[in-house]
C-alpha cells in the first residue's frame, strides 16, 4: 500500500487532509508543519508520497521539494496550495514534483490519478470526496 506524508503549517489542514485520505483507504503515516520537519520526518518514516505545501513559513514547497529529491530514496512528491497552478509559472513545471492539487481539489481519486499517471496502471474507481474549506 502507498503511504502519504502530510506536510502544511496549517494543523487543521492537515488533520482535515487525512481524515479524508484514511476514510478513503490511503495510508498517511505522517504530518509535519514545517520544510526542516518534512525532511527529517521523510528519512525516518520514508513515505512513498509526500503531499507537500507550496506556501511553508520557512523553506518554501519547491525547495524542500528540491531537497528531498536529493535523498538515497527520494519520495514522490505532490504539491499542494490554495492557489491556482498557474501563479507559480514555470517553477511549477521544473520542480522534481509529479504533480499540483488546489487544495479544494485534494481527494483520493485525485491522488489516485496522479500516482497511476505516473505508472501506467488506473486506479480503483472510487467516489470522489473533497475537503471542506474550513
Amino acid at each position: 500500500m502507498t503511504t502519504f506524508l502530510i506536510v502544511d503549517d496549517h494543523t487543521a489542514f492537515r488533520q482535515q487532509a487525512r481524515a479524508l485520505l484514511e476514510a478513503e483507504g490511503l495510508q498517511v503515516i505522517g504530518e509535519a508543519g514545517d520544510g526542516p520537519s518534512a525532511i527529517d520526518a521523510v528519512r525516518v518514516l520514508r513515505p512513498d508520497v509526500v503531499l507537500l505545501d507550496v506556501g511553508l513559513p520557512d523553506l518554501d514547497g519547491f525547495a524542500v521539494a528540491c531537497r528531498l529529491a536529493e535523498e538515497p530514496v527520494p519520495p514522490r512528491v505532490i504539491l499542494i496550495s490554495s492557489r491556482e497552478a498557474w501563479t507559480f509559472g514555470p517553477r511549477l513545471a521544473t520542480s522534481p514534483t509529479i504533480g499540483f492539487i488546489r487544495k479544494d481539489d485534494l481527494s483520493a481519486a485525485a491522488l489516485e490519478a496522479l500516482l497511476s499517471r505516473l505508472s501506467g496502471v488506473p486506479g480503483p474507481a472510487r467516489p470522489e470526496r473533497r475537503l471542506q474549506r474550513t
